[in-house]
């Protein structure tokens, strides 16, 4: 039998109460189900790189082709190059 999650007040008081309390004691996590939360957003980090000019120009040639800003395109090429990296090292 697990034991009954207390009513908080506030955030504050549930993450001290979770700080100090393994939630095993609590949940039956072999009874859980994976879902998948598909409307999140990653949450953003505003970042400063400096490019060569010829680098942004080609780049912004690049997205105009594809009707994307610059900076998105930018974003896809990074996720796509740290994937194809990522996947590389499990090889």
């Amino acid at each position: 039998m697990k034991k009954t999650i207390p009513k908080f007040m506030n955030e504050d008081e549930e993450r001290d109460f979770w700080s100090s309390h393994d939630s095993t004691d609590f949940v039956d996590w072999s009874s859980a189900e994976k879902i998948t939360l598909s409307n999140l957003k990653p949450s953003t980090k505003k970042i400063s790189l400096r490019l060569p000019e010829m680098m942004i120009e080609e780049l912004k040639i690049l997205a105009n082709k594809r009707d994307v800003p610059y900076q998105s395109l930018l974003k896809i090429f990074l996720a796509e190059r740290i994937a194809k990296e990522l996947g590389s090292q499990g090889r």
